[in-house]
């Protein structure tokens, strides 16, 4: 089994190679520029494994939530090479891999959505995968769906907002603000799940958007204590 992964839902921009459990990956903080340096990254790596688009047997994508351009460029860059090579996609969330990543078996994952808002879930590990137990959601920090019992560790930069951990309190072992989504997770988690067919036709790779609105009227900036 072969495949690459993509990733840039955040600030960084990543990618990966999956042989067969051996996972070559490469990562970098690019601010904006996702669409510049995604392929020049992806086209490096496969070439320094000897290994074409055509061998490949599916590609998967981080499909958010999270920065609306870079999660429509991970997208869109999916389906222009899964076209071309004829490959089934898969679409991983975001959150998800941030929990795969984490190496713990409870987890809350948070991500800063802008305008004082968290994209979260949570997520417990049993022998059959991952078990969803707070689907991706929208909210502020104090507002926050709580979970159920002891246990369960932060992870992403949703954490680094002093609320989101007075929020959870002694429900949690700690946490990880300095997490981000990774190409490599997105791998781990889409392998399985190619490997049992649930690879999709390439027309139907989205993104997955928990916000219409991406920007504050003046009035709306205003009432936050913002400037026109």
């Amino acid at each position: 089994m072969k495949l690459i992964a993509l990733e840039t839902s955040t600030e960084y921009c990543s990618v990966a190679l999956w042989r067969d459990g051996e996972l070559t990956t490469r990562c970098e903080l690019v601010g904006q520029k996702h669409s510049e340096q995604l392929m020049p990254m992806l086209d490096d790596m496969l070439r320094e494994a000897d290994v074409k688009l055509g061998e490949l047997d599916g590609i998967a994508f981080g499909c958010g939530p999270g920065s609306f351009t870079g999660v429509r460029i991970a997208c869109g860059v999916t389906q222009g090479l899964a076209f071309g090579a004829n490959l089934p996609v898969l679409g991983v969330c975001t959150l998800l891999s941030l929990a795969e990543a984490s190496g713990y078996n409870k987890v809350v994952a948070a991500l800063d959505a802008r305008m004082g808002e968290l994209y979260l879930a949570a997520y417990e590990r049993s022998n059959d995968g991952w078990m969803t137990v707070i689907e991706p959601c929208l909210c502020k920090a104090d507002d926050a769906p709580l979970v159920a019992g002891e246990g369960w560790f932060g992870t992403g930069g949703g954490f680094n907002v002093p609320a989101l951990g007075e929020r959870y309190g002694a429900r949690l072992t700690g946490f990880d603000g300095s997490a981000i989504p990774q190409a490599a997770a997105i791998a781990r988690l889409a392998a399985p799940l190619f490997a049992a067919g649930q690879g999709a036709d390439a027309a139907l790779a989205a993104p997955l958007y928990l916000r219409d609105k991406v920007a504050l009227t003046t009035a709306e900036r205003l009432a936050q204590g913002g400037t026109a």
